[in-house]
Protein backbone atom coordinates (compact mmCIF):
# COMPACT_ATOMS: atom_id res chain seq x y z
CA UNK A 1 0.00 0.00 0.00
CA UNK A 2 1.03 3.59 -0.64
CA UNK A 3 2.36 5.65 2.05
CA UNK A 4 -0.16 8.57 0.29
CA UNK A 5 -3.02 6.41 -0.04
CA UNK A 6 -2.77 4.48 3.81
CA UNK A 7 -2.67 8.14 5.45
CA UNK A 8 -5.68 9.71 3.08
CA UNK A 9 -7.23 6.52 4.25
CA UNK A 10 -6.15 7.03 8.12
CA UNK A 11 -8.02 10.33 7.61
CA UNK A 12 -11.09 9.37 6.63
CA UNK A 13 -11.47 6.90 8.84
CA UNK A 14 -10.39 9.64 12.11
CA UNK A 15 -12.96 11.77 10.83
CA UNK A 16 -15.52 8.92 11.18
CA UNK A 17 -15.08 8.51 14.40
CA UNK A 18 -15.67 12.28 14.71
CA UNK A 19 -11.72 12.73 15.72
CA UNK A 20 -11.14 16.08 13.41
CA UNK A 21 -7.73 16.81 14.83
CA UNK A 22 -6.02 13.79 14.66
CA UNK A 23 -7.48 13.78 11.17
CA UNK A 24 -6.09 16.78 9.78
CA UNK A 25 -3.07 15.76 11.09
CA UNK A 26 -2.46 12.35 8.83
CA UNK A 27 -4.24 14.41 6.02
CA UNK A 28 -2.16 17.26 6.25
CA UNK A 29 1.27 14.17 6.32
CA UNK A 30 -0.15 13.01 3.09
CA UNK A 31 1.36 15.70 1.09
CA UNK A 32 4.70 15.58 2.97
CA UNK A 33 8.09 13.77 2.22
CA UNK A 34 7.90 10.26 3.89
CA UNK A 35 11.42 10.49 4.68
CA UNK A 36 10.91 14.01 7.30
CA UNK A 37 9.69 12.60 10.05
CA UNK A 38 11.23 14.46 12.71
CA UNK A 39 8.85 17.18 13.08
CA UNK A 40 5.42 15.21 12.52
CA UNK A 41 3.10 14.31 16.05
CA UNK A 42 4.60 11.27 16.67
CA UNK A 43 1.39 9.00 16.28
CA UNK A 44 1.66 10.33 12.36
CA UNK A 45 5.26 9.49 12.81
CA UNK A 46 4.79 6.05 13.91
CA UNK A 47 2.38 5.39 11.19
CA UNK A 48 5.09 6.98 8.32
CA UNK A 49 7.81 4.48 9.69
CA UNK A 50 5.38 1.34 9.83
CA UNK A 51 4.50 2.43 6.17
CA UNK A 52 7.72 2.82 4.94
CA UNK A 53 9.72 0.20 6.71
CA UNK A 54 7.32 -2.84 6.47
CA UNK A 55 4.62 -1.42 3.96
CA UNK A 56 1.84 -1.70 6.61
CA UNK A 57 -0.05 -0.16 9.35
CA UNK A 58 -0.87 -1.62 12.53
CA UNK A 59 -3.06 1.93 13.03
CA UNK A 60 -4.57 1.31 9.86
CA UNK A 61 -5.72 -1.70 10.30
CA UNK A 62 -7.05 -1.26 13.98
CA UNK A 63 -9.20 1.36 12.80
CA UNK A 64 -10.82 -0.64 9.54
CA UNK A 65 -11.45 -3.50 12.14
CA UNK A 66 -13.02 -0.70 14.84
CA UNK A 67 -14.89 0.68 11.94
CA UNK A 68 -18.81 -1.03 11.03
CA UNK A 69 -19.24 -2.44 7.89
CA UNK A 70 -22.47 -0.43 7.49
CA UNK A 71 -19.96 2.89 7.60
CA UNK A 72 -18.17 1.79 4.96
CA UNK A 73 -20.64 1.54 2.46
CA UNK A 74 -22.00 4.99 3.49
CA UNK A 75 -18.70 5.92 2.36
CA UNK A 76 -19.43 4.88 -1.12
CA UNK A 77 -22.73 7.31 -1.29
CA UNK A 78 -21.82 10.22 -3.47
CA UNK A 79 -21.85 13.59 -1.79
CA UNK A 80 -22.30 11.99 2.11
CA UNK A 81 -18.41 11.66 3.15
CA UNK A 82 -16.81 10.90 6.57
CA UNK A 83 -17.58 14.26 8.86
CA UNK A 84 -21.81 13.57 7.67
CA UNK A 85 -21.44 10.36 8.46
CA UNK A 86 -20.22 11.14 11.62
CA UNK A 87 -22.80 13.60 12.29
CA UNK A 88 -25.51 10.83 10.97
CA UNK A 89 -23.82 8.13 13.48
CA UNK A 90 -24.13 10.72 16.59
CA UNK A 91 -26.80 12.03 16.08
CA UNK A 92 -29.04 8.78 14.91
CA UNK A 93 -27.59 6.20 16.13
CA UNK A 94 -27.29 4.61 12.60
CA UNK A 95 -24.64 2.02 11.24
CA UNK A 96 -26.38 0.58 8.15
CA UNK A 97 -27.49 1.50 5.18
CA UNK A 98 -30.86 0.37 5.49
CA UNK A 99 -31.44 2.42 8.60
CA UNK A 100 -30.05 5.61 6.77
CA UNK A 101 -32.64 4.60 3.75
CA UNK A 102 -35.76 4.62 6.91
CA UNK A 103 -34.09 7.45 8.36
CA UNK A 104 -34.11 9.61 5.18
CA UNK A 105 -37.61 8.86 4.53
CA UNK A 106 -39.72 9.20 7.95
CA UNK A 107 -37.84 12.95 8.49
CA UNK A 108 -35.13 11.99 11.08
CA UNK A 109 -32.40 12.68 9.05
CA UNK A 110 -33.62 16.01 7.50
CA UNK A 111 -34.51 16.95 10.99
CA UNK A 112 -30.48 16.54 11.84
CA UNK A 113 -28.62 20.34 11.93
CA UNK A 114 -27.00 21.30 8.53
CA UNK A 115 -28.93 18.23 6.93
CA UNK A 116 -32.37 19.31 5.53
CA UNK A 117 -35.18 17.67 3.22
CA UNK A 118 -32.81 18.61 0.30
CA UNK A 119 -30.01 16.34 1.81
CA UNK A 120 -32.35 13.58 2.60
CA UNK A 121 -33.80 13.32 -0.84
CA UNK A 122 -30.33 13.33 -2.32
CA UNK A 123 -29.02 10.55 0.27
CA UNK A 124 -32.16 8.53 -0.61
CA UNK A 125 -31.01 8.77 -4.45
CA UNK A 126 -27.62 7.78 -3.61
CA UNK A 127 -28.57 4.89 -1.77
CA UNK A 128 -30.70 3.92 -4.96
CA UNK A 129 -28.18 4.17 -7.52
CA UNK A 130 -25.39 2.39 -5.18
CA UNK A 131 -28.30 -0.30 -4.94
CA UNK A 132 -28.98 -0.37 -8.98
CA UNK A 133 -25.32 -1.13 -9.04
CA UNK A 134 -25.85 -4.59 -7.87
CA UNK A 135 -23.37 -4.00 -4.80
CA UNK A 136 -23.70 -7.18 -2.50
CA UNK A 137 -24.90 -6.83 0.60
CA UNK A 138 -23.84 -8.62 4.18
CA UNK A 139 -26.47 -11.39 5.22
CA UNK A 140 -28.02 -9.55 7.81
CA UNK A 141 -28.75 -6.32 5.66
CA UNK A 142 -30.27 -8.66 2.97
CA UNK A 143 -32.30 -10.35 5.70
CA UNK A 144 -33.73 -7.13 6.59
CA UNK A 145 -34.71 -6.34 3.41
CA UNK A 146 -36.18 -9.99 2.49
CA UNK A 147 -38.30 -9.05 5.43
CA UNK A 148 -39.31 -5.85 4.26
CA UNK A 149 -40.24 -7.18 0.61
CA UNK A 150 -41.62 -9.96 2.48
CA UNK A 151 -44.37 -7.38 3.89
CA UNK A 152 -44.89 -5.56 1.04
CA UNK A 153 -45.50 -9.06 -0.89
CA UNK A 154 -47.83 -10.58 1.55
CA UNK A 155 -49.85 -7.32 2.12
CA UNK A 156 -51.19 -7.49 -1.91
CA UNK A 157 -54.57 -8.95 -2.49
CA UNK A 158 -54.25 -12.71 -3.17
CA UNK A 159 -51.19 -13.46 -2.00
CA UNK A 160 -51.54 -16.02 0.62
CA UNK A 161 -47.60 -16.67 2.16
CA UNK A 162 -43.96 -15.69 0.68
CA UNK A 163 -40.70 -16.81 1.88
CA UNK A 164 -37.27 -15.64 1.29
CA UNK A 165 -35.13 -18.05 -0.69
CA UNK A 166 -31.91 -18.04 -2.97
CA UNK A 167 -28.48 -16.80 -1.12
CA UNK A 168 -30.42 -15.37 1.57
CA UNK A 169 -32.73 -18.78 2.63
CA UNK A 170 -28.75 -20.41 2.01
CA UNK A 171 -27.11 -18.82 4.57
CA UNK A 172 -24.71 -17.03 2.43
CA UNK A 173 -22.19 -14.24 3.75
CA UNK A 174 -23.00 -12.00 0.60
CA UNK A 175 -26.25 -11.68 -1.08
CA UNK A 176 -26.13 -10.30 -4.61
CA UNK A 177 -29.57 -11.22 -5.24
CA UNK A 178 -32.80 -10.94 -2.91
CA UNK A 179 -35.42 -13.79 -3.96
CA UNK A 180 -38.56 -14.10 -3.16
CA UNK A 181 -41.47 -17.06 -3.50
CA UNK A 182 -45.10 -16.45 -3.65
CA UNK A 183 -47.85 -18.51 -3.06
CA UNK A 184 -51.31 -16.86 -4.81
CA UNK A 185 -54.40 -17.63 -5.40
CA UNK A 186 -55.92 -17.40 -8.65
CA UNK A 187 -53.31 -16.70 -11.88
CA UNK A 188 -49.74 -16.33 -10.67
CA UNK A 189 -49.01 -14.15 -13.92
CA UNK A 190 -52.13 -12.02 -12.79
CA UNK A 191 -50.36 -11.58 -9.55
CA UNK A 192 -47.30 -11.10 -10.89
CA UNK A 193 -48.46 -8.07 -13.11
CA UNK A 194 -50.38 -6.72 -10.21
CA UNK A 195 -46.74 -6.62 -7.89
CA UNK A 196 -45.38 -5.18 -10.96
CA UNK A 197 -47.46 -2.19 -10.90
CA UNK A 198 -46.63 -1.32 -7.34
CA UNK A 199 -46.40 1.96 -6.48
CA UNK A 200 -42.95 1.35 -5.16
CA UNK A 201 -41.39 -0.51 -8.33
CA UNK A 202 -39.31 1.81 -10.08
CA UNK A 203 -38.64 -1.05 -13.73
CA UNK A 204 -39.81 -4.30 -13.78
CA UNK A 205 -38.66 -7.29 -16.12
CA UNK A 206 -40.94 -10.45 -17.13
CA UNK A 207 -44.00 -8.99 -17.65
CA UNK A 208 -46.62 -11.89 -18.93
CA UNK A 209 -44.90 -14.40 -17.02
CA UNK A 210 -44.92 -15.50 -13.28
CA UNK A 211 -41.14 -14.63 -12.70
CA UNK A 212 -40.28 -10.83 -12.30
CA UNK A 213 -37.09 -9.34 -12.00
CA UNK A 214 -37.61 -5.58 -9.67
CA UNK A 215 -35.97 -3.13 -9.46
CA UNK A 216 -37.70 -0.51 -6.50
CA UNK A 217 -37.63 3.30 -6.19
CA UNK A 218 -35.10 2.78 -3.70
CA UNK A 219 -32.58 0.79 -6.29
CA UNK A 220 -32.89 -2.76 -4.54
CA UNK A 221 -33.32 -5.49 -6.57
CA UNK A 222 -35.34 -8.53 -6.46
CA UNK A 223 -36.65 -11.35 -7.93
CA UNK A 224 -40.21 -12.63 -6.95
CA UNK A 225 -41.50 -16.16 -8.32
CA UNK A 226 -45.28 -16.23 -8.35
CA UNK A 227 -46.98 -19.89 -7.93
CA UNK A 228 -49.79 -21.02 -7.01
CA UNK A 229 -50.46 -22.65 -3.59
CA UNK A 230 -50.15 -26.43 -5.03
CA UNK A 231 -46.42 -25.36 -6.52
CA UNK A 232 -44.74 -23.31 -3.94
CA UNK A 233 -43.10 -26.69 -2.14
CA UNK A 234 -40.96 -27.32 -5.70
CA UNK A 235 -40.96 -23.63 -6.78
CA UNK A 236 -39.32 -22.53 -3.19
CA UNK A 237 -36.70 -25.80 -3.73
CA UNK A 238 -35.52 -24.34 -7.19
CA UNK A 239 -35.50 -20.98 -6.13
CA UNK A 240 -33.51 -21.75 -3.15
CA UNK A 241 -31.00 -23.93 -4.43
CA UNK A 242 -27.77 -23.43 -6.13
CA UNK A 243 -27.80 -24.27 -9.73
CA UNK A 244 -25.69 -27.18 -8.77
CA UNK A 245 -28.13 -28.53 -6.16
CA UNK A 246 -30.96 -28.20 -8.46
CA UNK A 247 -28.92 -29.91 -11.50
CA UNK A 248 -28.63 -32.79 -9.15
CA UNK A 249 -31.92 -33.17 -8.22
CA UNK A 250 -32.80 -33.37 -11.68
CA UNK A 251 -30.01 -36.01 -12.48
CA UNK A 252 -31.94 -37.37 -9.64
CA UNK A 253 -35.11 -37.83 -10.48
CA UNK A 254 -34.74 -38.80 -13.81
CA UNK A 255 -32.53 -41.59 -13.05
CA UNK A 256 -35.55 -42.48 -11.27
CA UNK A 257 -37.94 -42.17 -14.31
CA UNK A 258 -40.12 -39.12 -12.24
CA UNK A 259 -39.48 -35.67 -13.89
CA UNK A 260 -38.65 -32.43 -11.72
CA UNK A 261 -40.65 -29.43 -13.28
CA UNK A 262 -40.72 -26.05 -12.51
CA UNK A 263 -43.46 -26.30 -9.98
CA UNK A 264 -44.21 -30.50 -9.81
CA UNK A 265 -42.40 -33.24 -9.49
CA UNK A 266 -44.15 -35.82 -12.01
CA UNK A 267 -44.62 -39.47 -12.00
CA UNK A 268 -43.29 -42.20 -14.56
CA UNK A 269 -46.86 -41.56 -16.45
CA UNK A 270 -46.08 -37.55 -15.87
CA UNK A 271 -48.90 -37.65 -13.65
CA UNK A 272 -48.23 -34.41 -10.58
CA UNK A 273 -47.11 -36.11 -7.59
CA UNK A 274 -48.85 -34.64 -4.32
CA UNK A 275 -45.87 -32.37 -2.29
CA UNK A 276 -47.24 -30.28 0.12
CA UNK A 277 -44.36 -28.52 1.56
CA UNK A 278 -40.45 -29.41 0.98
CA UNK A 279 -39.94 -32.94 2.55
CA UNK A 280 -42.38 -34.46 0.81
CA UNK A 281 -40.55 -32.67 -2.39
CA UNK A 282 -37.30 -34.64 -1.05
CA UNK A 283 -39.37 -37.81 -0.55
CA UNK A 284 -41.07 -38.23 -3.80
CA UNK A 285 -37.15 -38.36 -5.14
CA UNK A 286 -36.41 -41.04 -2.92
CA UNK A 287 -34.11 -38.14 -0.66
CA UNK A 288 -33.57 -37.32 2.89
CA UNK A 289 -34.55 -33.84 3.42
CA UNK A 290 -32.03 -31.12 2.56
CA UNK A 291 -31.26 -28.13 5.07
CA UNK A 292 -31.47 -24.77 3.16
CA UNK A 293 -27.51 -24.06 4.25
CA UNK A 294 -26.29 -27.26 2.46
CA UNK A 295 -27.49 -26.55 -0.85
CA UNK A 296 -24.93 -25.39 -2.37
CA UNK A 297 -22.37 -27.77 -4.38
CA UNK A 298 -24.57 -30.49 -5.54
CA UNK A 299 -22.77 -33.38 -3.01
CA UNK A 300 -25.45 -32.89 -0.19
CA UNK A 301 -27.64 -34.77 -3.09
CA UNK A 302 -25.64 -37.85 -2.96
CA UNK A 303 -25.39 -37.90 0.88
CA UNK A 304 -29.33 -37.38 1.59
CA UNK A 305 -29.87 -40.69 -0.91
CA UNK A 306 -27.51 -42.42 1.30
CA UNK A 307 -28.95 -41.16 4.38
CA UNK A 308 -25.50 -39.88 5.22
CA UNK A 309 -26.56 -36.68 5.54
CA UNK A 310 -24.99 -34.82 9.38
CA UNK A 311 -27.04 -34.00 12.10
CA UNK A 312 -26.75 -30.47 12.06
CA UNK A 313 -25.94 -28.18 15.07
CA UNK A 314 -28.63 -25.73 16.18
CA UNK A 315 -28.78 -22.37 18.25
CA UNK A 316 -29.91 -24.40 21.26
CA UNK A 317 -27.55 -26.60 21.25
CA UNK A 318 -24.35 -23.36 22.11
CA UNK A 319 -23.98 -24.07 25.96
CA UNK A 320 -22.10 -20.46 26.19
CA UNK A 321 -19.81 -18.18 23.52
CA UNK A 322 -16.10 -17.79 24.59
CA UNK A 323 -15.52 -14.45 22.59
CA UNK A 324 -16.40 -11.35 24.03
CA UNK A 325 -14.86 -7.94 24.70
CA UNK A 326 -15.85 -5.88 27.82
CA UNK A 327 -15.04 -1.78 29.13
CA UNK A 328 -11.91 -3.21 29.89
CA UNK A 329 -10.41 -2.98 26.31
CA UNK A 330 -12.28 -1.56 23.62
CA UNK A 331 -15.90 -3.33 24.55
CA UNK A 332 -18.97 -1.00 25.29
CA UNK A 333 -20.23 -3.00 28.30
CA UNK A 334 -19.51 -4.46 31.64
CA UNK A 335 -18.58 -7.92 32.88
CA UNK A 336 -21.26 -8.07 34.92
CA UNK A 337 -23.64 -6.94 32.00
CA UNK A 338 -22.15 -9.78 29.74
CA UNK A 339 -22.84 -12.25 32.49
CA UNK A 340 -26.51 -11.16 32.86
CA UNK A 341 -27.23 -11.13 28.71
CA UNK A 342 -25.69 -15.00 29.08
CA UNK A 343 -28.00 -15.38 31.51
CA UNK A 344 -31.08 -13.92 29.30
CA UNK A 345 -29.80 -16.01 26.34
CA UNK A 346 -30.10 -19.67 28.46
CA UNK A 347 -26.19 -19.76 28.33
CA UNK A 348 -24.43 -21.32 31.41
CA UNK A 349 -21.11 -19.49 30.36
CA UNK A 350 -19.66 -16.41 28.68
CA UNK A 351 -15.68 -15.94 28.14
CA UNK A 352 -14.42 -12.55 28.31
CA UNK A 353 -11.61 -11.92 26.05
CA UNK A 354 -10.34 -8.53 26.15
CA UNK A 355 -7.28 -7.66 24.00
CA UNK A 356 -3.54 -8.41 25.20
CA UNK A 357 -1.19 -5.52 26.19
CA UNK A 358 0.34 -4.90 22.09
CA UNK A 359 -3.22 -3.77 21.07
CA UNK A 360 -2.64 -0.70 22.91
CA UNK A 361 -5.08 1.00 20.08
CA UNK A 362 -7.81 -0.84 21.29
CA UNK A 363 -7.18 -0.33 25.10
CA UNK A 364 -5.10 -3.88 25.49
CA UNK A 365 -4.58 -5.03 28.56
CA UNK A 366 -1.60 -5.06 31.01
CA UNK A 367 -0.24 -7.41 33.38
CA UNK A 368 -1.98 -5.14 36.36
CA UNK A 369 -5.47 -4.31 34.67
CA UNK A 370 -5.50 -8.20 33.94
CA UNK A 371 -5.08 -8.58 37.92
CA UNK A 372 -7.62 -6.34 38.46
CA UNK A 373 -10.22 -7.38 35.97
CA UNK A 374 -9.89 -11.51 37.27
CA UNK A 375 -10.39 -9.78 40.81
CA UNK A 376 -13.76 -8.56 38.89
CA UNK A 377 -15.12 -11.58 37.50
CA UNK A 378 -14.62 -13.65 40.53
CA UNK A 379 -16.90 -11.05 42.21
CA UNK A 380 -19.11 -11.43 39.35
CA UNK A 381 -19.07 -15.30 39.84
CA UNK A 382 -19.43 -15.34 43.75
CA UNK A 383 -22.73 -13.93 43.08
CA UNK A 384 -24.25 -16.38 40.53
CA UNK A 385 -24.71 -19.24 40.47
CA UNK A 386 -26.02 -20.55 36.81
CA UNK A 387 -23.94 -18.56 34.53
CA UNK A 388 -19.96 -18.90 35.04
CA UNK A 389 -17.83 -16.26 33.69
CA UNK A 390 -14.17 -17.26 32.51
CA UNK A 391 -11.50 -15.72 32.31
CA UNK A 392 -10.15 -15.71 28.93
CA UNK A 393 -7.96 -13.31 26.47
CA UNK A 394 -7.89 -12.52 22.83
CA UNK A 395 -3.91 -12.39 22.72
CA UNK A 396 -2.04 -11.24 19.66
CA UNK A 397 0.12 -13.46 18.05
CA UNK A 398 3.25 -11.05 17.24
CA UNK A 399 4.62 -11.29 14.04
CA UNK A 400 7.57 -13.88 15.11
CA UNK A 401 4.51 -16.03 16.04
CA UNK A 402 5.37 -15.47 19.91
CA UNK A 403 1.88 -15.05 21.51
CA UNK A 404 1.75 -12.24 23.38
CA UNK A 405 1.91 -11.45 27.29
CA UNK A 406 4.87 -13.62 29.41
CA UNK A 407 4.27 -17.17 30.73
CA UNK A 408 3.30 -16.33 34.16
CA UNK A 409 0.66 -13.38 32.93
CA UNK A 410 -1.03 -16.46 30.34
CA UNK A 411 -0.93 -19.17 32.95
CA UNK A 412 -3.80 -17.06 35.02
CA UNK A 413 -6.12 -17.16 32.48
CA UNK A 414 -8.62 -20.23 31.95
CA UNK A 415 -8.25 -19.83 28.35
CA UNK A 416 -6.83 -17.95 25.71
CA UNK A 417 -7.60 -17.08 21.59
CA UNK A 418 -4.86 -16.18 19.75
CA UNK A 419 -5.75 -13.64 16.98
CA UNK A 420 -3.44 -11.96 14.39
CA UNK A 421 -4.33 -8.24 14.59
CA UNK A 422 -0.94 -6.71 12.71
CA UNK A 423 1.35 -7.56 9.97
CA UNK A 424 -0.95 -8.69 7.64
CA UNK A 425 0.87 -8.60 4.45
CA UNK A 426 3.47 -11.07 4.76
CA UNK A 427 3.87 -13.65 2.21
CA UNK A 428 1.98 -17.46 2.81
CA UNK A 429 5.02 -19.26 3.69
CA UNK A 430 6.05 -16.31 6.41
CA UNK A 431 2.31 -15.75 7.84
CA UNK A 432 2.07 -19.83 8.40
CA UNK A 433 4.60 -20.18 9.57
CA UNK A 434 3.98 -17.37 12.04
CA UNK A 435 0.67 -19.50 13.06
CA UNK A 436 2.26 -22.72 13.15
CA UNK A 437 4.54 -21.38 16.05
CA UNK A 438 2.03 -19.92 17.68
CA UNK A 439 -0.05 -23.40 17.90
CA UNK A 440 3.14 -24.77 18.74
CA UNK A 441 2.25 -22.21 22.42
CA UNK A 442 0.47 -25.10 24.80
CA UNK A 443 -1.59 -21.34 26.07
CA UNK A 444 -3.31 -21.25 23.16
CA UNK A 445 -7.11 -22.80 23.41
CA UNK A 446 -8.23 -20.85 20.32
CA UNK A 447 -6.91 -19.67 16.93
CA UNK A 448 -9.33 -16.57 16.36
CA UNK A 449 -10.15 -15.81 13.26
CA UNK A 450 -7.89 -17.73 10.98
CA UNK A 451 -7.76 -15.35 7.79
CA UNK A 452 -8.07 -12.11 8.78
CA UNK A 453 -10.67 -11.22 6.55
CA UNK A 454 -13.04 -8.28 6.62
CA UNK A 455 -16.40 -8.89 3.71
CA UNK A 456 -16.20 -6.02 1.37
CA UNK A 457 -13.55 -4.25 3.09
CA UNK A 458 -10.33 -6.63 3.93
CA UNK A 459 -9.10 -9.54 1.77
CA UNK A 460 -8.15 -12.80 3.79
CA UNK A 461 -4.11 -13.20 4.42
CA UNK A 462 -1.85 -14.99 2.73
CA UNK A 463 -1.55 -18.81 4.46
CA UNK A 464 -1.64 -22.17 4.09
CA UNK A 465 -5.11 -22.78 5.82
CA UNK A 466 -4.88 -26.36 5.94
CA UNK A 467 -1.19 -26.79 6.87
CA UNK A 468 -3.05 -24.76 9.84
CA UNK A 469 -5.92 -26.49 10.63
CA UNK A 470 -3.45 -29.91 10.27
CA UNK A 471 -1.39 -28.73 13.02
CA UNK A 472 -4.53 -27.27 15.12
CA UNK A 473 -6.10 -31.11 15.16
CA UNK A 474 -2.70 -32.63 16.33
CA UNK A 475 -2.15 -30.24 18.84
CA UNK A 476 -6.13 -29.98 20.31
CA UNK A 477 -6.66 -26.08 19.63
CA UNK A 478 -9.55 -25.00 18.56
CA UNK A 479 -10.25 -23.21 15.50
CA UNK A 480 -12.71 -20.03 15.68
CA UNK A 481 -15.93 -19.37 13.67
CA UNK A 482 -15.98 -15.75 14.17
CA UNK A 483 -19.57 -14.59 14.05
CA UNK A 484 -19.55 -11.04 13.44
CA UNK A 485 -21.05 -10.51 10.00
CA UNK A 486 -18.10 -8.82 8.85
CA UNK A 487 -15.70 -11.48 9.34
CA UNK A 488 -17.21 -15.34 9.56
CA UNK A 489 -13.83 -15.92 9.95
CA UNK A 490 -13.04 -19.41 9.19
CA UNK A 491 -15.25 -19.36 5.64
CA UNK A 492 -17.65 -21.98 5.55
CA UNK A 493 -16.19 -23.56 2.94
CA UNK A 494 -12.64 -24.24 4.87
CA UNK A 495 -14.52 -25.05 7.61
CA UNK A 496 -14.98 -28.26 6.71
CA UNK A 497 -11.43 -29.23 6.61
CA UNK A 498 -11.03 -28.46 10.38
CA UNK A 499 -13.38 -31.48 10.76
CA UNK A 500 -11.27 -33.20 8.41
CA UNK A 501 -8.29 -32.41 10.68
CA UNK A 502 -9.88 -33.21 14.07
CA UNK A 503 -10.06 -29.51 14.93
CA UNK A 504 -13.09 -28.38 16.97
CA UNK A 505 -14.46 -25.38 16.14
CA UNK A 506 -15.60 -22.33 18.58
CA UNK A 507 -17.98 -20.02 17.61
CA UNK A 508 -17.02 -16.95 18.85
CA UNK A 509 -19.74 -13.37 18.50
CA UNK A 510 -16.76 -11.29 18.91
CA UNK A 511 -18.88 -9.42 20.85
CA UNK A 512 -18.30 -5.56 21.91
CA UNK A 513 -21.86 -4.88 22.50
CA UNK A 514 -24.63 -6.78 24.39
CA UNK A 515 -26.43 -7.27 21.16
CA UNK A 516 -23.34 -8.73 19.67
CA UNK A 517 -23.68 -11.61 21.50
CA UNK A 518 -26.53 -12.34 18.74
CA UNK A 519 -23.95 -13.02 16.30
CA UNK A 520 -23.74 -16.53 17.49
CA UNK A 521 -26.56 -16.89 15.89
CA UNK A 522 -25.01 -16.34 12.20
CA UNK A 523 -21.63 -18.35 13.34
CA UNK A 524 -24.45 -20.94 14.03
CA UNK A 525 -25.61 -20.92 10.05
CA UNK A 526 -22.62 -21.00 9.15
CA UNK A 527 -21.40 -23.77 10.84
CA UNK A 528 -24.68 -25.57 9.55
CA UNK A 529 -23.48 -24.64 6.09
CA UNK A 530 -19.80 -26.52 6.95
CA UNK A 531 -21.81 -29.84 7.57
CA UNK A 532 -20.87 -29.32 11.38
CA UNK A 533 -22.47 -30.99 14.21
CA UNK A 534 -22.97 -30.02 17.50
CA UNK A 535 -19.80 -32.11 18.93
CA UNK A 536 -17.56 -30.72 16.45
CA UNK A 537 -18.72 -27.38 18.50
CA UNK A 538 -16.48 -26.76 21.31
CA UNK A 539 -18.85 -23.94 23.15
CA UNK A 540 -21.97 -26.15 22.50
CA UNK A 541 -19.99 -28.33 25.49
CA UNK A 542 -20.54 -28.05 29.38
CA UNK A 543 -18.05 -25.29 30.71
CA UNK A 544 -16.31 -27.92 32.76
CA UNK A 545 -15.81 -29.57 29.82
CA UNK A 546 -14.10 -26.60 27.72
CA UNK A 547 -12.01 -25.51 30.85
CA UNK A 548 -10.60 -29.47 31.03
CA UNK A 549 -10.39 -28.59 26.85
CA UNK A 550 -7.83 -25.89 27.68
CA UNK A 551 -6.03 -27.47 29.78
CA UNK A 552 -5.49 -30.96 28.39
CA UNK A 553 -3.62 -28.56 26.12
CA UNK A 554 -1.60 -26.78 28.81
CA UNK A 555 -0.58 -29.76 30.16
CA UNK A 556 0.59 -31.54 26.66
CA UNK A 557 -2.35 -34.00 26.86
CA UNK A 558 -4.45 -33.85 23.68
Amino acid sequence: MSTLRALEEIAVLLELRGDDANARRFRAAANRDVAAHADLNADVADVMRDLEYTGESVYLDELREETPEGLFEMLRLPGLGPARIWRIREGLGIETLSELDVAARDGRLAALPRFGAKMAERVLRSIAAYRAAGAPLLLPHARAESARLIGAVTSRPGVRRAEAAGEVRRHCELVREIVIVAACDGDPVAAAAALAHAPDVAEARGAGTNRLALRFDDGLRAEIHCVRPDEFAVALIRATGSHAHVRALETTAASRGLTLGPAHVLDVDGTPMPTPDEPHVYAALGLAWIPPELREDGDEVGAADRRGLPSLVEFSDLRGVLHCHSNYSDGGTTIAALADAARARGWSYIGVTDHSQSAYNAGGLTAQRVAAQHEEIDAVNARSRDVRVLKGVEADILPCGRVDYPVEVLDKFDFVIASIHTRMGMNAAQMTERVLKALDDPHVTILGHPTGRLLLTREPFEIDIDAVLEKAGANGVAVELNADPHRLDLDWRLLRGARRHGARVSIGPDAHTLDGLDHAELGVGMARKSWLEAGDILNAAPVGEVLEFAARRRRGTT
